[in-house]
């Protein structure tokens, strides 16, 4: 039984991805922002757990990419599809071709995610580091979004419910799950300040800027990983 807690895990991913997209449908984000949050932990404990049960299989693997999809891939679409229509002008765009088709292009996200995790499980280059953005790192951002709409946070509503700007953060989120870009992995090697700068300096950014941007501070974290990943670059190989 206990060989099989990595893998319960994993359907637990899967089964907080399922609820975030029903709570989606009945407009309750704050329960989305939860149920994702539990899923990126649970993400992260199955590969852990696995290796600390001496599990770690194929099957494994295919189902965490499985669960993922769905996750970090089905719903940071579904909540940028419920963005646009909800974008202020709304009633412009209602009638028009042009409206409805790009409403329906923020499932960009979805397809690339899934282009992301099919290139992840067969790029032998990214085992200690990651090569585009990781689909979780790039739900927790668009989901961020969804929060800062529906709080309102720093009076950026009005800014972001435009369908251009919704189709722009669609196409760089797209970019940047594919892109290659080496990034740093989140992963602490040890507790060396040398081994993990970057880390450290993340961690610390976060602890500063979440409590005092709150939702907001989520996109400014992503950009630092990015820059960091760049000022610290993570050692590459090609076998």
């Amino acid at each position: 039984m206990l060989k099989q807690l990595p893998n319960l895990m994993t359907c637990g991913n899967l089964l907080c991805g399922c609820l975030a997209i029903v709570n989606i449908f009945h407009g309750r984000m704050d329960h989305v922002a939860v149920l994702v949050a539990l899923a990126v932990l649970l993400d992260f404990a199955d590969g852990y757990t696995a290796r600390l049960v001496n599990n770690q299989s194929e099957f494994g693997k295919q189902l965490d990419s499985l669960a993922d999809i769905v996750t970090f891939g089905v719903v940071p679409g579904m909540a940028m599809f419920d963005l646009m229509l909800k974008s202020q002008f709304l009633e412009f765009y209602d009638n028009l071709l042009l409206y409805k088709i790009i409403k329906y292009y923020m499932f960009i996200i979805t397809v690339f995610s899934a282009l992301r995790l099919a290139k992840f499980n067969i790029d032998k280059r990214q085992s200690s580091h990651f090569i585009g953005l990781p689909t979780p790192a790039n739900t927790l951002w668009i989901l961020s979004l969804a929060m800062i709409v529906h709080f309102n946070e720093l009076g950026l509503q009005r800014f972001l419910l435009n369908p251009w700007m919704l189709t722009g953060i669609a196409s760089l989120s797209a970019w940047l799950l594919v892109a290659e870009i080496p990034l740093i992995s989140l992963k602490f090697k040890n507790l060396n300040w040398n081994d993990n700068k970057a880390q450290f300096l993340l961690l610390l950014i976060s602890v500063v800027l979440i409590p005092v941007l709150k939702f907001a501070a989520v996109p400014v974290i992503i950009l630092f990983y990015i820059v960091f990943s760049f000022l610290f670059p993570p050692v590459t190989s090609t076998h």
